[in-house]
């Protein structure tokens, strides 16, 4: 009975010693699961910023796609190298058909419906929006870019030179296009040619 209450009494101190270590990883193991979930938190937070700025983008790429679909005969007076960043936002009241348009698309661009303290905020950061014409003849096919610079680096977009070297680094540029065709408006009827508007 000596020898139970000895090993009894070894054991419960024995145990004494490692509850506060078990309690020490314990907190190191909440801790460091604390600084990784606090890491994600900011990496969601960019990823966030990066998907809002890409749904702006779309919406304004799909607005330039319709405005020129819908004023198909004027097609050609959309062409424009950069609108947005690197202009100063206009006053287009006194504009109409294209000139209107591409005035409202640099406008939007620059994030000229959104201020806060007497600043645009509406836009992405360095926006810019392309119009390029691909063919000459008809059908005529244009490319309708909008590039803006993205937060963290990435694969550089191949798919448009629209704002190629306008952000530094290539790899932050981000890049959306959409092409538009515009078939033949009106055939030649003695010689079957599509006349070009």
């Amino acid at each position: 009975m000596l020898n139970e209450n000895r090993g009894l009494a070894m054991s419960r101190h024995a145990q004494a010693g490692t509850s506060m270590i078990e309690v020490l990883i314990s907190i190191v193991i909440v801790v460091l699961g604390l600084l990784g979930l606090a890491g994600l938190q900011s990496r969601a937070q960019l990823a966030e910023a990066e998907s809002f700025q890409r749904a702006q983008a779309i919406v304004l790429l799909q607005d330039m796609v319709d405005r020129i679909q819908s004023n198909r005969k004027a097609s050609m007076s959309y062409v424009t190298t950069g609108e947005g960043t690197g202009k100063s936002v206009q006053d287009c009241s006194a504009m109409t058909g294209a000139t209107l348009d591409l005035c409202e698309w640099s406008n939007a661009l620059l994030g000229a419906a959104e201020s806060a303290g007497g600043l645009k905020v509406g836009a992405m950061a360095g926006a810019r929006g392309c119009v390029l014409n691909v063919t000459a003849t008809m059908p005529r096919e244009f490319l309708v870019s909008v590039v803006w610079q993205g937060i963290n680096p990435t694969a550089a977009p191949g798919a448009t030179d629209c704002g190629k070297s306008q952000y530094g680094d290539e790899k932050t540029r981000r890049a959306i296009t959409s092409s538009v065709i515009i078939g033949c408006l009106q055939n030649n009827l003695a010689t079957g040619v599509c006349v070009t508007p």
